[in-house]
């Protein structure tokens, strides 16, 4: 593949808040069609990592590129999905009009959104089973309901990669399982997905490459070879402790299943 094409590349990305650094020099290439997870400690810089590729944080030095652009050009072909404690729910718009939100990139902001953008819209709410809520405020849906919408409005963008922050907290099994499901179906479509997940127990099992971070880039590629006692050791310091059981009994069911 031309490298310029690659999804997603991070060089030397540093990050600070109020002059404290989040992120030191994080360096990434991210390859096509793949499920990417982003896992380490609280205040590793997670969130941080994905609002900074998205301009949402400004950077202190470095610079992403998205399919070999840099810029505001280039979030046309990115679906977010924020954390679901940094939007409004208070705000008044229904569930229809949230997931419309994610077709402006082709319609533009000032223009109408057509029958085709309804239409899509209506499709994508199907596909997270949310299409009984079409009208609803978004403020009186449970969590689990508001990230599925969340998702559908991401599906809507019909974009390249998508990029999501913790979309399995908060939400109960089976709707974890129906995102789950979601986007292994869109990484077979060949897009690519990076997710910051917070539940190793079930880590190796989501994703085909795990990103390991811990203010550095401790470790990034195949969840068998990245996902390790050592390297989670590395990654949570002190702090890992019942996670290394994880980590052994994951090798374990790997070798069973070869």
């Amino acid at each position: 593949m031309n490298k310029s094409l690659l999804p997603l590349e991070v060089h030397d990305l540093t990050v600070s808040y109020n002059r404290k650094p989040v992120l030191y020099g994080i360096d990434l290439e991210i390859q096509e069609g793949g499920l990417i997870g982003i896992i380490g400690p609280n205040g590793a810089g997670k969130s941080t990592l994905i609002k900074s590729i998205m301009g949402i944080i400004p950077s202190n030095g470095g610079w992403v590129k998205i399919f070999g652009k840099k810029g505001k050009k280039s979030y046309q072909r990115v679906g977010y999905v924020p954390q679901r404690e940094s939007v409004d729910w208070d705000f008044p718009v229904s569930v229809l009009d949230v997931v419309l939100m994610g077709r402006f990139g082709h319609a533009g902001w000032l223009k109408r959104t057509s029958k085709k953008d309804k239409k899509i819209a209506h499709e994508c709410l199907e596909k997270v089973n949310m299409s009984p809520f079409a009208d609803r405020q978004i403020g009186k849906l449970s969590g689990g309901q508001q990230q599925r919408v969340f998702l559908a409005r991401a599906l809507a963008q019909e974009s390249d990669l998508y990029l999501m922050d913790e979309p399995f907290a908060g939400v109960d099994a089976v709707t974890e399982n129906a995102i789950i499901e979601l986007l292994r179906e869109l990484k077979q479509k060949g897009k690519t997905l990076i997710v910051v997940h917070h539940d190793l127990s079930n880590a190796k099992e989501y994703f085909d490459q795990i990103i390991l971070l811990n203010m550095r880039l401790i470790a990034y590629g195949d969840a068998n070879t990245t996902f390790t006692k050592d390297l989670l050791q590395k990654t949570y310091g002190g702090r890992l402790t019942v996670f290394t059981e994880i980590a052994d009994q994951s090798a374990k069911n790997s070798d069973v299943g070869h």
